[in-house]
């Protein structure tokens, strides 16, 4: 059983910053992490910190780990969030959007950080006279896009490079979670 998810930004994306899952997935191990896996290739990870290879590290210290050794193996910084199990469970249980049907219309942004309001403001204005919808909780921002997240007003947003964080589809999401348990 995976206790964290690692997810990396912007890696496999249109041919840059390439990285093969099996040359992840050792970098990962060789911090001292169990049972690594990996899922899809757009930079998913899921592992179980062990007490004698981590001790109590935090989340943010695994961040820092795993961002570090993968700026050593690959030459890439990387943007990484990691969450808990409980975190990511908690991350799907507030679904703002359960009713639609389709999960490649709702996106969650994993962020560093709670989004300020400016940004929230931003993001507010862009879906002003769309179907689109985003909603903030915690450190997770919900994007629901009915006719499409490529085609939306939310893909093109001047708010995007505000955003410290990773996006995936609803899914990904569930399935990291069930990769999970």
């Amino acid at each position: 059983m995976a206790t964290h998810v690692a997810l990396l930004r912007g890696i496999n994306v249109g041919g840059r910053n390439k990285i093969a899952m099996a040359d992840l997935r050792a970098a990962v191990a060789s911090l001292g992490y169990d049972s690594v896996s990996t899922y899809i290739q757009s930079g998913n990870v899921l592992f179980s910190t062990g007490q004698a290879s981590t001790g109590q590290a935090s989340t943010a210290q695994i961040e820092n780990a795993v961002r570090d050794v993968i700026g050593t193996s690959f030459g890439l910084t990387i943007g990484v969030i990691v969450l808990t199990r409980d975190e990511l469970a908690a991350v799907i249980s507030r679904n703002p959007y359960p009713d639609e049907p389709d999960p490649r219309r709702v996106h969650v942004v994993f962020l560093r950080t709670e989004p300020d309001e400016a940004v929230l403001a931003r993001l507010a204005a862009t879906c002003e006279g769309t179907r689109d919808s985003v909603t903030a909780t915690g450190r997770a921002l919900y994007l629901h896009t009915p006719d499409g997240f490529g085609t939306s007003e939310l893909a093109k947003s001047s708010a995007k490079p505000a955003i410290n964080g990773t996006a995936r589809n609803w899914a990904t999401t569930t399935k990291l979670l069930t990769l999970c348990d």
